[in-house]
């Protein structure tokens, strides 16, 4: 049996409390985690420092040729965990079996995460705006033009609060290590395997041990790194993001609502753009904040919402390892009838109407002795106010909103997302100026269609490190 023990700085350390990482539909046990708890997290904040001492005795350029490394063993090595080794079809057929995404969309995420581990130096100057990478190792220095400048490192560490539901999110966290800063990680119940093959991949590469911490644990683990790390990511809700809403030390990364909006001057060309429409919504089986769960227009709702019922409607259960499987489990008993019954209350409103159902083979709801699967599903909102609107689920779900294109941008809320199809400069420069939209597509641009050269959910160069004035005085005269 697989034992994956706790990392104290590199240490692996084994607890008294285990717990059990399981086959999502069959039981089988797949590998006991050893368990972190709050306090230990706490005792170990004191050695922070040493993480960010240890990285910056590396320059940020051979830190990156480490990245590059690091980048080819992940997705190419067979690697140490815990008591045994886990190759990359190991690593895939084990991720697929605890979070349920199908095994071809879990070798999918690991050429993503391995993309930007072996673009790390394009990706850097890009968040940087190209400037000398060692300002953030000195904590000053000048750029091109001979300004002097600052920048002061917020914390010696990044705490990780990891959800379980999409390995795609690893990819925010990768420039931490070439940045020098350390990282304290808690990883998602479910999906334990991307942090310690990633963990173990950058430490074969080069980088030293003491900078990577991970510990698996309950709630109060995640506590204790909200707690204990001057800089924090977290994965959540609506009640994360309230929560932390306005904490500079916190960066939260929650539902998107991520849409696809077509102008007036395009709308009645809806079929060009209906495989977009359909990818957005349905690749990595819609768990990700960036697949698309609003298509808004001014005219033809209802039939763009028939045409991609017809299309994704169908969809049903595959075995996670066939490799035209669509759709991912939900492991938790009980998530998938409640955002079913919530789906159904939403219908129940005026201007509201399911298209699915009619294309599908069976129910929404489809229950399995240990995990619950939900078919693609289709709204039809004849107005902005249904709350099914603005709504995000972790499947694939879309509203197709019935919206006059004056209103779109006063309607449509908080966004992460919006790709705008269209070719009207004023309806163009009012999304450019449009600051409820955090990444804006104009033009047949998928909402998952990513660029790694410009920051997915803000700039983590701000948030890690605060730009200050620095002066030094002219060195005497002789």
């Amino acid at each position: 049996m697989l034992e994956i023990p706790v990392i104290r700085w590199g240490k692996p350390y084994e607890s008294l409390e285990k717990t059990e990482v399981v086959h999502f539909e069959t039981g089988e046990v797949l590998a006991k985690v050893h368990q972190a708890n709050g306090g230990m997290l706490k005792m170990d904040r004191r050695h922070a420092a040493r993480a960010r001492d240890a990285l910056r005795q590396i320059p940020i350029d051979q830190l990156i040729g480490m990245a590059a490394k690091a980048g080819d063993l992940y997705l190419n090595a067979t690697l140490p965990l815990g008591t045994g080794t886990q190759s990359p079809a190991e690593f895939c057929k084990m991720q697929s079996a605890t979070t349920g995404l199908p095994e071809h969309m879990c070798a999918a995420n690991m050429k993503k995460n391995y993309f930007v581990l072996t673009h790390m130096r394009e990706i850097l100057d890009a968040l940087t705006r190209g400037l000398p990478l060692d300002i953030f190792t000195r904590g000053y220095g000048t750029e091109d033009r001979g300004v002097m400048l600052s920048y002061q490192a917020n914390s010696p560490v990044l705490g990780m609060v990891l959800p379980s539901n999409s390995p795609g999110v690893h990819t925010l966290w990768m420039p931490v290590i070439p940045l020098q800063i350390g990282l304290v990680i808690k990883p998602g119940s479910q999906e334990i395997w991307t942090p310690f093959r990633m963990a173990e991949a950058f430490c074969q590469a080069g980088v030293p041990r003491e900078a990577i911490a991970i510990y698996p644990g309950g709630h109060d683990v995640g506590a204790a790194v909200m707690e204990t790390c001057d800089r924090t990511m977290i994965f959540g809700g609506l009640q994360t993001i309230e929560k932390y809403q306005g904490n500079p030390k916190v960066q939260v990364h929650g539902p998107g609502f991520s849409k696809i909006l077509l102008g007036d001057d395009v709308v009645d060309n809806w079929r060009d753009y209906l495989d977009l429409m359909a990818d957005s919504i349905v690749l990595n089986s819609g768990r990700g904040c960036i697949n698309c769960s609003g298509i808004w227009v001014s005219r033809h709702g209802a039939e763009i919402a028939d045409a991609l019922a017809q299309r994704l409607g169908p969809i049903g259960p595959l075995p996670s390892t066939d490799p035209k499987a669509a759709l991912a489990p939900f492991t938790v008993p009980g998530q998938a009838d409640a955002v079913s019954a919530q789906i159904d209350e939403g219908c129940q409103q005026e201007g509201v109407t399911e298209v699915t159902a009619k294309y599908r083979n069976g129910p929404r709801l489809e229950k399995r002795e240990r995990c619950d699967y939900l078919r693609p599903t289709i709204v039809h909102c004849t107005s902005p106010e249904p709350t099914l609107a603005n709504s995000e689920y972790m499947f694939p779900f879309t509203a197709v909103v019935d919206c006059p294109q004056e209103k779109m941008l006063s309607s449509i809320g908080q966004t992460l997302v919006c790709t705008a199809i269209t070719n009207n400069p004023k309806f163009s420069q009012q999304l450019l100026d449009a600051t409820h939209i955090d990444r804006l597509n104009i033009g047949p641009v998928k909402t998952l269609a990513l660029n790694w050269l410009q920051p997915h959910e803000g700039n983590i160069i701000d948030f890690l490190f605060r730009n200050r004035s620095f002066q030094t005085s002219p060195p005497p005269a002789h």
